[in-house]
């Protein structure tokens, strides 16, 4: 037990009410419903084409905190389609080869933007299509991306659902969706107590010095403490949380997903020895309050 849940030492249950409290979430909506006004009154696509336009990241997830600025919003291609199979096993499923890939909704994405925004409000960046704030609109990374299916077997067409999209030569891989949906089913399994939980934990960077552990990663690492160490208060929720983390192993640790190891060497990853300092120093910031 690093420490206990002594009141009279710790943070007041005020202060971590107000790091609970969810950020402004009606621009982000305004934004990601302009967004999908741009990419829809695009009149170059060609026939047959079907996408999808979707909030992810903390917005979508109810997690945003003030302060939050950039929306992250979803172009997703569904009429192609990418996948972990082998092209024996693509034969067997009878898929073919697209004519129209991610390749060429991204330069469409992109033409589709900067005719609806104007050129100089659109930035092509090397993973996301960077939206300037403008007229009450957030800034937006947009994602542009193909629909991904994980295949479980080929026997019966069973897959889950995620996206992908190349970024500084490599295929990225994420499941927002499934990201969303348990997100949910954890909210709701702790009494509705994880998400302002967790928004604690990313309002606590503020207060430690030289801290910029992206908000994914922090989700992910309060979604794995078990349901049992949420709820009562505040301080209970923290504290139990805390102990927990600071005495478990991390490596088996997933993603929110469940698809996706959370500690890892990969760029999409987090590193178990940055996630044992974050924890160090939220104690700290504790126990000196």
């Amino acid at each position: 037990m690093i420490f206990g849940n002594f009141y009279d030492m710790a943070m007041p249950e005020l202060q971590l009410e107000t790091w609970a409290h969810q950020g402004a979430i009606t621009t982000a909506k305004t934004t990601a419903d302009s967004i999908k006004n741009a990419l829809n009154s695009y009149t170059g696509w060609p026939d047959g084409i079907e996408f999808e336009i979707y909030l992810q990241g903390s917005y979508k997830n109810d997690t945003n905190i003030r302060g939050d600025s950039d929306v992250d919003v979803v172009a997703q291609l569904n009429s192609t389609f990418y996948n972990n199979l082998s092209e024996d096993q693509k034969r067997t499923l009878g898929l073919s080869s697209a004519s129209y890939g991610w390749s060429d909704f991204r330069a469409d994405a992109l033409k589709a933007l900067r005719n609806y925004y104007g050129q100089s409000f659109v930035i092509e960046g090397n993973k996301t299509l960077k939206v300037k704030a403008n007229n009450g609109r957030l800034p937006a990374d947009v994602v542009v991306s193909s629909q991904y299916r994980k295949y479980k077997t080929v026997d019966n067409y069973d897959y889950v659902e995620g996206m992908c999209f190349w970024g500084n030569g490599r295929q990225i891989t994420n499941y927002p969706k499934i990201h969303y949906k348990n997100g949910v089913s954890k909210h709701q399994s702790t009494n509705e107590w994880y998400k302002p939980t967790a928004r604690i934990f990313k309002n606590m960077r503020g207060s430690i010095s030289g801290d910029a552990t992206p908000s994914y990663f922090l989700e992910c690492l309060i979604y794995n403490a078990p349901h049992s160490k949420f709820g009562t208060s505040y301080q209970d929720s923290f504290c139990n949380i805390v102990n927990w983390l600071n005495e478990t192993s991390l490596e088996s640790f997933m993603c929110k997903n469940g698809q996706h190891k959370l500690f890892g060497t990969s760029p999409e990853q987090w590193n178990t020895a940055q996630a044992q300092t974050f924890i160090k120093n939220v104690i700290s910031l504790w126990n000196n309050w």
